[in-house]
């Protein structure tokens, strides 16, 4: 199962796999299309290249060698693209460029042209009888060269588009909506704490837990008679030898588990990579957007609104994780004892996390300051049936204040702020009265 999820997540990723694919079908069509005859008279017959066997041979070498140089065009803006993604945003984001569909679409028709030009090649004006040619196969060398122009001008489009910042940072949220909605609901706020006489058990390799599946350790569990949980959740960093989780006994007398079992079976179940991915990771969309911010307020850029902007993108994501549990995991064996907790924040940690650093780089600028105060208000708006979320929501909104009335030197520039803040505070304070007369619905 990991092995498939890690297969697929590097195939999204990967920009060679797609026009190793189309190119390998275009040297199979271009087989089977050389040994088509077509019969006098018929359709086939008709489309089919009706110069010479020296004139096919020229306009397949010609196509031959047009689509190398457009496929090195592709290439080379396609790196620009990136170097631009990079240090005008995050490179955190360069894997979103590696992703996208088009791109890889855009390669793989190119690819596949060549390939099937450079098939037909063994064929045309070759040979002991070379006015013997696949005349069809030619044909189909000419429509693929338009196609591949077609492709041009289309990636030529796509390529501007995709560097707009609104483009970038609405794929980030998009790609964040999708994880948000297959995020796990069985979460449990009071998870079993570790005895005194667990044991840790070290991590086999380095790098950033990407996948944690609670269904298959807690087999593992079971199979060793043990409890565990894990020390490292999704998104955080690892390092060969450091604790990856603790496993304990039912009791302390009970015999000592296999830890050199476990630890191997372990690096099965737990997915470590050395990148974080979409896959479970909550947070990453939101990191990506945090950089762009940041990197917006930097001395070298300045660029407050776009700051702005990945603001507004972040709350529709923070809003929606509102509406979601979230915190550790647990995973209990209905017929023994063992159980597996594996680690996961909850609403607030992600909040403070986040929201903090864009506060703290931006926090002499009003409009940044007023903008964070307004993805709290959306997001206290869904989570307003949720008393911990809301005090973590105030909490974020006091710290904002007292950031703002400290940084910002204009007094007037300041006093919005601080009128937005407390404007906010009481209708924080309404929704906190409400939960006074209407139990919570849920609480973290």
């Amino acid at each position: 199962m990991l092995r498939r999820e890690a297969l697929r997540e590097y195939a999204g990723g990967a920009l060679w796999i797609l026009p190793g694919v189309f190119g390998t079908l275009a040297v199979g069509a271009a087989v089977v299309l050389s040994s088509i005859d077509p019969a006098p008279g018929t359709f086939f017959a008709r489309i089919a290249f009706q110069g010479s066997p020296d004139d096919a041979r020229t306009l397949v070498l010609a196509i031959t060698g047009t689509v190398v140089t457009v496929i090195a065009l592709v290439l080379g803006l396609s790196v620009v693209a990136l170097q631009l993604s990079s240090t005008e945003f995050s490179p955190r984001l360069l894997r979103n460029f590696l992703r996208d569909r088009p791109n890889q679409v855009a390669l793989s028709v190119f690819l596949a042209n060549f390939a099937y030009c450079a098939t037909l090649l063994f064929t045309v004006g070759v040979g002991a009888n070379p006015e013997d040619y696949p005349r069809l196969a030619v044909s189909g060398s000419i429509l693929l060269l338009f196609a591949s122009m077609g492709m041009v001008l289309y990636f030529a489009d796509h390529l501007q588009h995709s560097l707009l910042v609104e483009a970038i940072m609405r794929r980030v949220e998009r790609d964040a909506r999708a994880v948000i909605r297959h995020a796990p609901r069985d979460v449990e706020l009071d998870p079993p704490q570790a005895p005194p006489w667990a044991v840790p058990v070290p991590a086999m390799s380095s790098g950033y837990v990407q996948t944690t599946h609670p269904e298959l350790l807690l087999p593992l569990a079971v199979r060793h008679g043990v409890s565990m949980a894990l020390t490292t959740g999704v998104g955080q960093h690892v390092t060969l030898g450091s604790p990856l989780a603790v496993v304990w006994r039912p009791s302390e007398d009970a015999p000592q588990p296999d830890l050199e079992a476990i630890k191997t079976e372990l690096a099965i179940d737990v997915g470590i990579g050395f990148e974080r991915t979409r896959q479970e990771d909550v947070a990453f969309g939101i990191r990506q957007l945090v950089d762009v911010a940041v990197k917006a307020l930097s001395p070298a850029i300045n660029d407050p609104y776009t700051a702005i902007q990945a603001i507004q993108h972040m709350s529709t994501i923070f809003s929606l994780m509102a509406a979601i549990p979230l915190g550790p995991r647990v995973a209990r064996d209905p017929d023994g004892d063992s159980v597996v907790v594996v680690p996961s924040r909850v609403y607030g940690q992600y909040l403070g996390k986040m929201c903090g650093l864009v506060r703290r780089y931006g926090s002499a600028e009003p409009n940044v300051m007023t903008a964070l105060l307004y993805l709290l208000g959306n997001a206290a708006r869904v989570a307003r049936r949720d008393r911990a979320r809301l005090e973590a929501i105030g909490e974020q909104a006091r710290l904002i204040a007292d950031d703002a009335e400290r940084s910002i030197a204009q007094p007037a520039d300041a006093a919005l702020v601080l009128s937005y803040a407390e404007d906010f505070q009481e209708t924080l304070a309404g929704y906190l009265e409400e939960l006074e007369r209407v139990p919570d619905e849920a609480s973290e």
